[in-house]
C-alpha cells in the first residue's frame, strides 16, 4: 500500500511545511498573498531532513494544481486554459459574456483585466498560472537554498534532494518561458523584499534549467529504488531533460536521452489489458468493450505496479489528498438542457435519479457519461479531422472508437425524457421530416468527446440514489492522473529525429504509438504536423497543449525545418507579430487558425447569438500580469509584444548568471 502511505504522509508533510512558513493550512489564497517578485520568507530554517521532505511533498502535490479544480470555481479547471489557447478546444459556455469568455483578444486580453484568473471567471486561468508557478518555484527554491545546510546527509542523498527540487523548478520555468516568454528568474529564497527585478531572456533560462536537469538525471533515483509512488524520479527527470534539449536546439542529445528512457530504463508500453476492468458508470446505458486504451486511462490503474508505462503520476485520492477534478462536468456537452429537443419539441435528455419513477437503467446517461456543462468543447478538428491519416479516417483507432465505448458521438445517444414518444430512439441533430435543427446551441450542447479520458467514478454521487449529476473525481474518488508516460517519450524522440532530418525514423516512432491503439493507417514519413497530430490523439488532457505548441514553434525556428505547410521561422521574428491574418506569426498560430478552424473564422451562430472567436498572433505569449509589473516598482519588467506597455528597448538579462548575481541586489 505504498501509494496510500505516500499520499497521507506527503499531505501531512505539506501541511507541516505551511505551518512552518507561518500560514494557515487550507487557506490557499493567503499563501499566495506575497507577490512572487517580492516575497519575504519567514525566518524558519530547514535544518533537518524532514524539512526538505516537507518542501518536496508540497511541490509534488502542487503540480496537480495545474490540472484540477480550484476552491473558488468548480465550473472549469486550470488545464482547460492550455487547451483553449490551442488547436483542440474553445470556450463553450455560450450563456456568458461573449467578449470576455470567448477571448475577443483585440479588446479582451489585457495585462490589467483580460487575464483575470479563476475568480468568478470560467474563461481563463492565465494569472493563476503565473501566481501558482512562482509559488511552485518558491517551494523548490526552499530545498535548493537549505539542502547544503542540513547536517548528516551524505553527498548522494543531498544531491538527490537537490535534483528533485531542480526538477520542480525546471518544470515550472519551462512552462513559464513558453507561456509568457522572457520572465523574471528567481533561484533562491530572498531574505528581504526585492522589487527591482528584470526579465531574463528565454534562451538564458532554458540554458540554466538544462544544466540543472543534467545534474538531476545523474543523482535522482529510479522509481524502483524509491519508497513511494508519485515522487520525482530519474525517469521523470530524463523526460524533462529531453524537452530541455529540444528547447535549446540540442536535438541529438534529446534523441540520445529518449533512447535511454525507452530502451534502458525499465519502462515499456502497455499493449494489452491492464489491471482491473472498470466497466464505467452504467454498462446497460453505455457498454464498454474491454480494451487497452480504456484500461490504461482508468484512474485506478494509472499508478499500479503493473503499469509499466507510467513514468510519473500525480496521486489524487484519499480524504486528505483528494482535489476535485470534474472532468465529465467540464469537458462533455450540456445535453440535458432545453437547447436539445426531440422532434416533438420536448427536452431530449432529462436525467433521472435512480429513485425516480421515470428512471431507466438503460437510459442513465448522467451516471454512465456524466452530467456535462460544456465549459470547454473540442474543435471540429479535434472531433473529426484529427483522425484522418494520409487522407482517410483510421476507423480502427481505439482512441476514436465508438464501437468500444471509448468515444462518444451525440448520435450514439438516445432520447431519455419520460413523456417523449421518441424515448429510447437515437438522437438526431435535425428533424426527420422538416430538416430543422433540434439543437439550438451546437457549441455547448452537441459535440463528440473522448469518454475514456473523461470518465472518473464519482463516488459521492454514486452513493446517492437521489443524484443525477455525476461530475468526475469527487471527495473520496480515485482521480490519479498521468504527468509523464512512455508514449510521450516516443513522440519526443520522433520530434528530435525530425529536426535531425530523419523523417522516416520519426515515422517509425509515431507508428509504435499508433499500432498500440490498433491503427491500420501508418506513416512512411512524417511532418512536424503529423507528430503534433499524434500528440493530440495520444496526450489529450495530459500535455499542456498551448505550451507544447509554443515550444515546438521555437524548436522549428531553431532547427530551420519547415512546418507541414512549408513555412520556416526565425527566432528573431516568429514571436514578434500581431494581427489576425495568416501572414507571419508562429507555428502555434498557424495550427490554431488553420487546424482548429474556430478562431478567426467569422461569426458562429449558436443559441441566437453570434460568437466571434478571435485569436491574435501576439497571443502566443500571454501578457505579463500588470500586478507583477507594478509590484516591481524599483525595476522594469518586460511586457510582451502586442500588449499595452510593450517596449522593445526594455533592458533584460542576457544570461542566467547575470540574473542570479543580481538577486541579492535590492536597490
Amino acid at each position: 500500500m505504498k501509494l496510500f502511505k505516500h499520499i497521507n504522509k506527503q499531505t501531512l508533510l505539506a501541511a507541516s511545511l505551511m505551518i512552518t512558513l507561518g500560514f494557515a493550512v487550507g487557506c490557499k489564497r493567503s499563501f499566495l498573498d506575497p507577490d512572487p517578485l517580492s516575497i519575504y520568507e519567514p525566518t524558519a530554517t530547514f535544518s533537518t531532513e524532514s524539512g526538505l521532505k516537507a518542501a518536496l511533498a508540497i511541490s509534488d502535490r502542487h503540480i496537480r494544481s495545474y490540472w484540477t479544480n480550484t476552491s473558488s470555481n468548480t465550473n472549469s479547471v486550470v488545464i482547460g486554459t492550455e487547451y483553449m489557447f490551442s488547436d483542440l478546444a474553445v470556450y463553450g459556455k455560450t450563456d456568458l459574456d461573449v467578449n470576455n469568455v470567448n477571448f475577443n483578444f483585440a479588446d479582451g486580453l489585457k495585462p490589467t483585466s483580460g487575464a483575470a484568473g479563476p475568480g468568478g471567471n470560467d474563461g481563463n486561468y492565465i494569472n493563476h498560472y503565473w501566481d501558482e508557478t512562482y509559488s511552485g518555484i518558491k517551494y523548490a527554491n526552499t530545498v535548493i537554498t537549505y539542502v547544503d545546510k542540513v547536517a548528516g546527509l551524505d553527498e548522494s542523498l543531498k544531491n538527490a534532494y537537490k535534483g528533485r527540487a531542480y526538477f520542480h523548478r525546471a518544470f515550472r520555468y519551462l512552462a513559464l518561458v513558453f507561456q509568457y516568454g522572457d520572465v523574471p528568474l528567481v533561484t533562491k529564497i530572498i531574505e528581504v523584499p526585492k522589487q527591482n527585478y528584470r526579465s531574463t531572456k528565454k534562451a538564458a533560462i532554458l540554458e540554466m534549467i538544462t544544466q540543472d536537469m543534467e545534474f538531476a538525471v545523474q543523482w535522482v533515483p529510479e522509481q524502483k529504488d524509491m519508497i513511494y509512488t508519485g515522487m520525482v524520479n530519474k525517469g521523470a527527470c530524463r523526460m524533462l531533460l529531453i524537452k530541455c534539449y529540444l528547447a535549446t536546439g540540442q536535438f541529438q542529445k534529446a534523441k540520445d536521452q529518449a533512447d535511454i528512457l525507452i530502451n534502458q530504463s525499465g519502462y515499456s508500453l502497455v499493449n494489452n489489458s491492464l489491471g482491473t476492468f472498470y466497466p464505467g458508470g452504467e454498462p446497460l446505458t453505455w457498454p464498454i468493450t474491454r480494451n487497452v486504451i480504456w484500461d490504461l486511462h482508468r484512474c485506478e490503474n494509472k499508478l499500479i505496479s503493473g503499469n509499466t508505462e507510467v513514468i510519473m503520476g500525480m496521486p489524487n485520492r484519499g480524504a486528505q489528498s483528494n482535489i476535485a477534478f470534474a472532468t465529465m462536468r467540464i469537458f462533455s456537452p450540456l445535453y440535458n438542457a432545453s437547447t436539445l429537443k426531440d422532434p416533438d419539441g420536448r427536452n431530449a435528455m432529462d436525467l433521472y435519479a435512480r429513485n425516480s419513477a421515470s428512471y431507466r437503467s438503460d437510459l442513465d446517461y448522467g451516471r454512465a457519461l456524466g452530467r456535462g456543462i460544456g465549459t470547454i468543447r473540442p474543435t471540429g478538428f479535434a472531433q473529426n479531422g484529427l483522425w484522418y491519416v494520409n487522407g482517410a479516417e483510421d476507423t480502427n483507432d481505439l482512441r476514436h472508437s465508438t464501437a468500444s465505448g471509448n468515444w462518444v458521438k451525440m448520435e450514439n445517444l438516445k432520447y431519455v425524457t419520460s413523456n417523449s414518444t421518441y424515448r429510447g430512439q437515437k438522437i438526431t441533430l435535425k428533424h426527420p421530416t422538416t430538416g430543422a435543427f433540434l439543437c439550438t446551441d451546437t457549441i455547448r450542447s452537441y459535440f463528440q468527446w473522448p469518454h475514456y479520458k473523461l470518465f472518473i467514478t464519482d463516488v459521492v454521487n454514486e452513493a446517492n440514489l437521489t443524484s443525477n449529476a455525476y461530475t468526475g473525481a469527487s471527495t473520496g474518488s480515485v482521480g490519479d492522473w498521468y504527468l509523464y508516460r512512455l508514449a510521450e517519450a516516443y513522440l519526443l524522440r520522433a520530434e528530435a529525429k525530425f529536426y535531425l532530418g530523419d523523417a522516416t525514423g520519426a515515422a517509425s516512432d509515431v507508428n509504435i504509438i499508433r499500432t498500440r491503439a490498433k491503427c491500420t493507417r501508418l506513416y512512411t514519413t512524417v511532418t512536424i504536423g503529423d507528430i503534433m497530430d499524434e500528440r493530440a490523439r495520444e496526450l489529450y488532457l495530459e500535455e499542456w497543449r498551448h505550451m507544447e505548441l509554443s515550444r515546438v514553434s521555437y524548436c522549428l525556428a531553431l532547427s530551420g525545418k519547415p512546418d507541414e505547410w512549408g513555412n520556416t521561422y526565425s527566432t528573431e521574428t516568429y514571436d514578434k507579430n500581431a494581427g489576425t491574418d495568416l501572414s507571419g506569426g508562429s507555428y502555434w498560430y498557424k495550427r490554431v487558425v488553420l487546424k482548429g478552424k474556430m478562431y478567426n473564422q467569422g461569426g458562429i451562430n449558436s443559441n441566437n447569438k453570434t460568437f466571434n472567436y478571435k485569436m491574435d498572433k501576439c497571443n502566443l505569449y500571454w501578457p505579463i500580469p500588470n500586478a507583477a509589473i507594478t509590484a516591481n516598482n524599483r525595476g522594469i519588467l518586460s511586457q510582451n509584444f502586442g500588449y499595452t506597455g510593450y517596449n522593445g528597448s526594455t533592458a533584460k538579462w542576457q544570461t542566467w548568471q547575470e540574473a542570479v548575481a543580481d538577486e541579492d541586489k535590492i536597490d
